[in-house]
């Protein structure tokens, strides 16, 4: 099973981590240096769950927010 979830097919973004130095300008600083930019992935939070599908309890990964809104019932 991959890293997705199964109501909303929520799954893993690359995207950035950018490196800032220094004092904003509007802080009262010189300004902010942009460092390197390194890839990173932003992981969704997901948490296994037995749930009614179709009518039987049957284990699966999905993400909080399915959980919170009540998209699932829980067996």
């Amino acid at each position: 099973m991959s890293r997705n979830c199964s109501i909303c097919g929520k799954g893993t973004v690359a995207g950035h981590s950018v490196p800032r130095k220094g004092l904003p300008k509007k802080k009262g600083g010189a300004g902010q240096h942009i460092g390197v930019k390194s890839k990173r992935l932003f992981k969704p939070n997901l948490v296994k769950v037995k749930a009614l599908i179709e009518g039987r309890p049957k284990s699966v990964k999905i993400c909080t927010r399915c959980l919170r809104t009540g998209k699932i019932v829980k067996a």
